[in-house]
């Protein structure tokens, strides 16, 4: 091919990502997690062209613009978990009457943790176009640094605050075959590291990435109790993403868990559908404990916390 028509299929190629820019009226567009060269041309060029910009907080929206010299003339609204519900009727209605909506989280792929789930429920309900501008994901880059299997992986969003979801949480990682990720705050990440070690166990690989694309990214790799001690002793600031070991990685030198725990691990797949001898089989397979001794633990704290 000579250079003219190599030129002229780049302007062509340029000319028809212009025009299919907004052929979905609804696109949902991932924004750089800490350095600013992680953002897209097509984010660029987004945020120049749309009519609506719904953004998780609108002042952030405005600074990324400014950062990435966009000059934007959409209106801003505030799409955010206290109001995502009743302002995806106003947004998706919008669209549907023709207007370039973009919607953007503070950092990352809205909707994953973050607003724009409930957008694209009530879109596809009203058979509205909605699409995605890929780009930067803290969930997948931490995944990729962790150094743990990538072939299979969950999920779990922020680790929760309340002390029965985590103990429902920590029952479920403790037969959990696939790597996990999950997102938490500096501020109570060593308490976290603590936890998890004490019901997962101190020798559980896992990873800890803070401020991930940033100047001083880190990323932390070891059994879950040198990570607790670590984040105890340095203090640790920033963005934090933990990544944890399937319970089959953990390798020979892994402790088996105790009946209490590998029971609290049968009711909760109980509770998710699974008859109570199937989960105790199950469960006992994947730590070679007999399947009779969890089923009877099981049975046993069911009844300890039935109410009297």
């Amino acid at each position: 091919m000579d250079s003219d028509a190599a030129d002229g299929s780049d302007d062509s190629l340029e000319a028809t990502a212009a025009s299919t820019l907004w052929d979905t009226p609804i696109v949902l567009a991932a924004t750089p997690i800490g350095n600013l060269g992680d953002a897209t041309d097509r984010l660029k060029r987004l945020l120049a062209s749309a009519e609506i910009i719904a953004a998780e907080d609108t002042r952030t929206a405005r600074h990324l613009a400014r950062a990435l010299q966009v000059s934007t003339h959409a209106r801003l609204v505030s799409l955010h978990e206290h109001n995502e519900a009743s302002r995806a009727e106003e947004l998706v209605a919008q669209a549907a009457e023709g207007a370039r909506i973009l919607v953007v989280s503070d950092a990352g792929m809205p909707s994953v943790s973050d607003p724009g789930f409930r957008l694209v429920e009530t879109a596809i309900a009203a058979g509205v176009g909605v699409t995605v501008a890929p780009g930067a994901s803290a969930v997948t880059t931490a995944l990729a640094l962790s150094g743990l299997p990538t072939d299979r992986f969950t999920f779990a969003g922020f680790v929760p605050r309340k002390a029965g979801e985590r103990k429902k949480l920590l029952a479920r990682l403790i037969g959990e075959e696939w790597t996990t990720v999950l997102f938490e705050s500096p501020h109570r990440v060593a308490a976290t590291l603590t936890e998890f070690a004490a019901a997962l166990g101190e020798d559980r690989p896992a990873a800890l990435a803070r401020e991930l694309t940033k100047r001083y990214e880190e990323v932390l790799r070891g059994g879950l109790g040198e990570l607790a001690a670590a984040a105890s002793e340095r203090h640790l600031r920033g963005e934090m993403v933990l990544v944890i070991a399937g319970a089959a990685a953990g390798g020979a030198g892994s402790e088996t868990p105790s009946l209490p725990e590998l029971a609290d691990v049968v009711l909760q797949k109980v509770d998710e559908g699974t008859k109570l001898k199937t989960a105790a089989k199950e469960v006992g397979a994947a730590h070679s404990v007999p399947a009779s001794d969890i089923y009877d633990a099981a049975l046993a704290r069911r009844r300890a916390e039935k109410p009297r």
